[in-house]
């Protein structure tokens, strides 16, 4: 069966799109946020993620997350990526706030992959993942 290529909608308008944070990137407005994007899924190929609710409380969710992806722009080392996001919507449910902490380690020595946790997995199956405690 072949895959049918989906375009992404984050959940935000141009209106909505007040204030971004990832790592130590900052950013405000539409614009900024989808340039920023494009980079960012120009650069993490096979890409696998797990987020799992952390919190939530009106119009505020925290989610835990953990991905792993190959860097375009490193030699394709694999590396993981986790920590939390925090977003706050607004009275129209669309997204006005998003701040992300996270850690990016290489996998394996050198970044070669070994001990992946997302090795041979589809997306639907990373949730049943034993995530272990040192997050390494």
């Amino acid at each position: 069966m072949a895959a049918t290529a989906q375009r992404l909608v984050p959940p935000f308008t141009k209106a909505t799109a007040h204030e971004k944070r990832n790592r130590s990137h900052f950013f405000v407005g539409h614009t900024s946020i989808r340039q920023f994007l494009q980079q960012k899924w120009a650069r993490e190929k096979s890409y696998m993620l797990r987020k799992e609710l952390f919190t939530f409380q009106d119009d505020k969710i925290a989610v835990q997350f953990w991905y792993e992806y190959q860097d375009s722009m490193d030699a394709m080392k694999w590396k993981r990526c986790y920590g939390i996001e925090h977003w706050t919507f607004d009275a129209a449910g669309k997204m006005e706030k998003r701040m992300m902490s996270g850690n990016d380690v290489l996998i394996g020595e050198d970044g070669n992959g070994e001990g992946k946790w997302f090795q041979g997995l589809n997306a639907d199956e990373v949730d049943g993942v034993v995530i272990p405690a040192g997050h390494s």
